[in-house]
């Protein structure tokens, strides 16, 4: 991570690492499975090459035009910028855009595929929801993402997934549409080639899924802790938790649905599962009871250590 007073996470950078090493492998496997199977080539590098661009470059632009989001400058929001100011110099670290989503769910998240594109974004129903202390936890949890440089590695993480959940939607369809004639060669069917696409690329997917949900959980317990040590308020970011978790459950359903996609970079999934359960362990994030118990163990460790 890049030299700031946020503490140091070893094991959020061990797992990073070898996530990053185990989806290149499997990338590579699932290039030569896919060019076996029969697909063209160019075909695979249009796929492949071209979702990896959009998912780079593109993404954060993407998450912030699909939840409304809009940069604001400090003369537009000067008290969001005066919490941002004072906890970037707190941890020592350069300033990322500041933006605001104009949605009642109370949620904040960060993006940006490199230092200068990164952007820390807040909801309005967030805002209106936490007192200033709160909502300086929770913007100190989002700094964290950017300071440890998980948001960039989570964008290209992400990008095999999708572009194997497209393969497989596409295939389908193409399998449907194409039936079982034999080419016009002699070689196999084209709907053959088609559902071999599909069975590897759910493999893929599925492989890659585990993986980055695996990544996602630790780095939000990560940005947890080097929030609560930062602002030496564990019980800040809990009451902010809390108020969050709570609310959540009177948004209406189809509001929640549609920023559902983004829970990855959310500071709280908009629909989660509670306790230990199929959907809690294929969550983006761990279990709110988890993450309030550890912030009570920071507090009783800075309690000990007045």
């Amino acid at each position: 991570m890049a030299r700031t007073r946020f503490i140091p996470d070893r094991g959020l950078t061990v797992r990073m690492a070898t996530t990053m090493v185990l989806l290149a492998l499997v990338y590579a496997a699932f290039v030569v499975a896919l060019l076996w199977a029969g697909m063209p080539w160019w075909l695979v590098l249009l796929v492949v090459g071209g979702v990896a661009l959009v998912q780079y470059f593109a993404s954060d632009r993407i998450a912030m035009a699909a939840l409304g989001a809009r940069e604001v400058t400090p003369q537009q929001d000067p008290e969001l910028h005066a919490v941002v100011d004072r906890l970037c110099a707190l941890a020592d670290m350069p300033k990322p855009k500041v933006a605001v989503a104009h949605t009642d769910v109370p949620n904040a998240f960060a993006t940006g595929h490199s230092r200068g594109s990164t952007m820390v974004c807040v909801t309005t129903g967030l805002r209106r929801r936490l007192d200033n202390v709160e909502l300086e936890a929770v913007l100190a949890h989002e700094l964290s993402h950017v300071a440890h440089r998980d948001v960039a590695v989570m964008t290209v993480a992400a990008f095999l997934g999708i572009v194997a959940g497209f393969l497989v939607q596409a295939g389908t369809r193409f399998a449907l549409l194409t039936g079982g004639g034999r080419s016009r060669e002699g070689g196999p069917a084209p709907a053959v080639i088609a559902l071999l696409v599909v069975v590897i690329s759910a493999i893929v997917w599925a492989l890659s899924f585990l993986l980055t949900r695996a990544l996602s959980r630790y780095r939000e317990l990560s940005a947890d802790r080097a929030a609560a040590y930062l602002t030496a308020r564990p019980s800040a970011l809990s009451s902010a938790l809390v108020k969050i978790s709570g609310d959540m459950a009177r948004i209406p359903t189809q509001d929640l649905r549609q920023v559902e996609p983004f829970n990855a970079f959310f500071f709280t999934p908009a629909l989660s599962g509670k306790g230990v359960s199929l959907s809690a362990l294929l969550s983006t994030h761990p279990p709110t009871e988890q993450r309030l118990a550890q912030l009570a163990e920071i507090s009783r460790q800075l309690g000990r250590g007045a």
